[in-house]
């Protein structure tokens, strides 16, 4: 974790755009209950605090196609292939 966190808004975006590369909505997963707005929360938070900024940035602007996984190093990967896992089930 970086020592300083980055700004909300960008990290915001940032978060929701790797899940978008990866097939799903954020906003959906806590409006169906399969993530919590305070996960949602803590996720923007640990991209804040993250040193990948710009390589996630370079793999965001990169993407033309879904991806199956989440950038290299992505502090939320895991979660967020979980999530996918979960939507692709319904």
């Amino acid at each position: 974790m970086a020592e300083k966190l980055g700004d909300p808004s960008v990290h915001f975006f940032m978060t929701r755009s790797v899940a978008r590369v990866m097939g799903f909505n954020l906003y959906e997963e806590v409006q169906s209950g399969a993530l919590s707005a305070a996960d949602y929360s803590e996720m923007v938070t640990r991209c804040r605090g993250c040193a990948l900024v710009e390589a996630c940035q370079e793999w965001l602007s990169t993407q033309t196609n879904l991806s199956t996984n989440p950038p290299p190093g992505c502090c939320n990967g895991e979660q967020l292939c979980a999530l996918r896992k979960t939507q692709r089930a319904h």
